[in-house]
């Protein structure tokens, strides 16, 4: 049986989790490694939203990436069969049309601060947003936390920073590390981001057990 070994671990909570209906917003490295992890896990109601295509600068981290030149969406929906596939440009104007209700886990893998904010401003209730991947070494040293309570973090600084001056005053859980940036540029390493999106994988699959029958 494909999820025996998920029922065997998550009992009767598995029936809550295979009834789950998650939003992912950007599939780079982050968002992709979440993806796999829910489709592993028994979510099937999952729609992938994304613009990009894959680069050969992807191929250290993002998962679909030895299909150069191919939109990132297609690839996975192909990969993932049944999952839901959008092709747009995450921004504001994305944001504030899109209609966020019938989702019961919002991921925000995305790096546009400005479209973040916009996501966080429509749907912070079931919000988890990932912050800085890039730069960092140790897996070991990624956790959890609101928003407000980030550190080490200077993606999570200007973030932060954006929300407060667009009077948001509401809170979500978020994925951050806690080691400091170890280059200026976007190096990344796959075992950080592959993990980040893990980690957005597990607290989904949080929300989704402590979700009433």
């Amino acid at each position: 049986m494909q999820f025996s070994r998920c029922y065997e671990l998550f009992g009767e909570d598995f029936k809550k989790i295979i009834k789950g209906k998650v939003l992912i917003l950007g599939v780079g490295g982050v968002g992709g490694f979440a993806l796999d992890c829910l489709y592993r896990t028994g979510v099937r109601d999952i729609v992938i939203v994304d613009y990009d295509r894959f680069e050969e600068s992807n191929q250290n981290r993002q998962i679909g990436s030895e299909e150069l030149g191919k939109s990132k969406v297609e690839v996975l929906a192909q990969r993932y069969k049944g999952i839901k596939k959008i092709e747009a440009k995450i921004d504001n104007n994305w944001a504030e049309g899109f209609d966020f209700d019938r989702f019961d886990v919002v991921i925000d893998a995305i790096d546009d601060l400005d479209a973040k904010v916009a996501i966080a401003k429509r749907c912070y209730p079931k919000l988890i947003s990932s912050l800085g991947s890039a730069r960092r070494l140790d897996p070991t040293q990624i956790t959890t936390s609101s928003i407000w309570k980030t550190y080490n973090d200077p993606f999570a600084k200007k973030f932060r920073a954006k929300l407060k001056k667009a009077d948001f005053k509401g809170d979500f859980l978020t994925v951050f590390s806690k080691e400091l940036p170890k280059c200026k540029g976007l190096g990344s390493f796959v075992a950080v981001t592959g993990a980040f999106g893990l980690t957005l994988c597990a607290k989904t699959i949080e929300r989704l057990r402590d979700e009433k029958k």
